[in-house]
């Protein structure tokens, strides 16, 4: 492999803020110029061909970027300025609750004496992980109302996968065929996805005109056939499904399982548990609830809790409390196996288990209501702007439309959303859930202050305000970001990931 010198020179110290634009790391290069170099002993600098043997290098020319480290770094720290983070304001994207990132978390989980552990230590030599994986299983299945858990899956939908072959798992042992399994239509996306991963057909039940399952459909379409039922409650548009019992009652009454989709969790802490509505799987999101928000995708921790029935089926090996006060892996007696490696994503584990601990029963209690007051505040707050797609008492969501400035000004939701980058919120999630038209879901959670709410709803009024009277600027939002409007469906369907893409990506 031979280094080819990419052309450039170009320096740059460009500003944090406006559309200046930013030299690529290659824009950047200098014949000559590393951040670093391989030294010897004996030898100032040691040729590559030299430290490795020639029959190991390709013969293919490479581009790589010489730069300064001084420059490398200046570019970088350039670039995440630009970027929205939650550590830096309000991230009211909805449907994905916790945002902000306690900073006791991150330190509990930099610990020397948890990142220092080789993943495939031996249970000797791991006694600390077990024993905190055994005490985090035991406090989950206490929230849930659960009988045990699995740490395993890697996030949510990895967790709606694990709690679909459970339910599989447990049918079969039972002698029983299922082929179906029913989703409402206000369900979070992954829910089809990991149905039909695991081996099931989805059967679509419409949403009611409170926002809430339409009982007498789900009821007519409950058969001998149907493994389960997906939902979450409170459910994708904010709300709480008040007729649950009944739903759970109607699902056992031919042979199913209630699997809880756990995105909303943090609406229900310490108030109510979804083990005690009837539900027999539930998988916790802990990188969005409990201390690691998964902006950029990832890490995650996708914990699955079911009630005893279910235990024996879990994934194994599983961490155990043994008769001698010692900790080991053992394997649930029918478990369907293993579905990610025995620690999973340990550090959300551990940042999880602090975030419990810090907080107590009665701190999360608070979690939840002051997640549901801040949504309900922003919900009336906004009523004359942007009013709510249910006219009810939301839970930690609530789910707005912006159907009439659409009708009146040609302003679409994604429109207010760019906007409302400029004014220094991120954006909330659009066009979701799909039964709402025009659809803008905002999450404040429990961690934004009451002048954070009143100076996001305020935000709001001067885009709608704007939109009445300049609908274009609207429209073509942002303007004074580091990168403007793009065209998303051009650059979805023509992406070239590559340093040159600005040159080959022609119409």
């Amino acid at each position: 492999m031979v280094a080819r010198i990419a052309p450039g020179g170009r320096a740059s110290s460009a500003p944090l803020l406006g559309t200046d634009t930013e030299p690529t790391i290659f824009e950047m290069s200098s014949p000559g110029r590393s951040a670093f170099q391989l030294r010897s002993t004996f030898v100032p600098a040691t040729p590559l061909t030299e430290l490795i043997a020639t029959e190991h290098l390709g013969d293919h020319v490479i581009d790589i970027a010489e730069v300064s480290e001084r420059d490398l770094v200046a570019h970088f720290t350039r670039l995440s300025h630009r970027q929205f983070s939650v550590d830096l304001g309000a991230y009211p994207l909805g449907s994905c609750t916790m945002k902000y990132n306690p900073k006791f978390c991150d330190a509990v989980a930099a610990d020397a004496g948890f990142n220092s552990v080789h993943p495939a230590a031996p249970a000797a030599l791991s006694q600390g992980w077990l024993e905190l994986m055994v005490t985090l299983e035991t406090k989950l299945c206490e929230i849930t109302g659960m009988a045990a858990a699995t740490l395993q899956p890697a996030a949510g939908a990895a967790g709606e996968l694990t709690g679909l072959l459970l339910m599989r798992a447990y049918h079969e042992a039972n002698g029983q065929v299922r082929s179906r399994v029913i989703i409402p239509d206000s369900a979070h996306g992954t829910n089809p996805a990991s149905v039909t991963l695991g081996g099931y057909e989805v059967t679509t039940i419409p949403s009611d005109e409170r926002g809430l399952v339409d009982l007498a459909a789900l009821k007519a379409a409950l058969g001998p056939d149907v493994a389960g039922i997906m939902l979450t409650n409170p459910n994708t548009v904010g709300l709480f499904e008040e007729e649950i019992t009944e739903i759970a009652a109607a699902v056992h009454e031919v042979g199913g399982l209630l699997y809880y989709d756990g995105a909303n969790l943090n609406a229900i802490l310490g108030v109510v548990r979804p083990g005690d509505m009837g539900f027999d799987i539930v998988h916790m999101n802990l990188h969005k609830t409990f201390a690691t928000p998964h902006g950029g995708g990832g890490p995650g921790a996708g914990p699955v809790a079911v009630s005893s029935r279910i235990a024996a089926y879990l994934p194994g090996p599983k961490p155990t409390l043994m008769a001698d006060g010692t900790y080991d892996w053992t394997t649930p007696e029918r478990s369907i196996g293993r579905v990610h490696g025995w620690h999973g994503n340990a550090m959300v584990l551990a940042r999880a288990l602090a975030y419990i601990n810090v907080h107590g029963g009665d701190g999360l209690t608070r979690v939840a209501q002051y997640a549901v007051l801040n949504a309900n505040w922003l919900r009336e707050r906004l009523r004359d702007t942007l009013p709510a797609a249910y006219d009810r008492t939301c839970m930690h969501e609530c789910v707005l439309t912006s159907s009439q400035i659409k009708a009146d000004h040609q302003v679409r939701a994604l429109d207010i959303a760019k906007s409302l980058l400029e004014e220094g919120f991120h954006a909330p999630t659009v066009y979701f859930p799909l039964i709402v038209d025009e659809a803008l879901m905002f999450e404040p959670t429990e961690t934004e202050s009451p002048q954070t709410l009143e100076a996001l709803a305020e935000a709001l009024e001067r885009i709608a305000q704007r939109a009445a009277e300049d609908p274009e600027a609207v429209r073509t939002s942002p303007h004074s970001t580091p990168v403007t409007r793009v065209d998303e469906a051009r650059a979805a369907r023509r992406l070239i990931a590559t340093e040159d893409a600005a040159s080959r990506n022609t119409p």
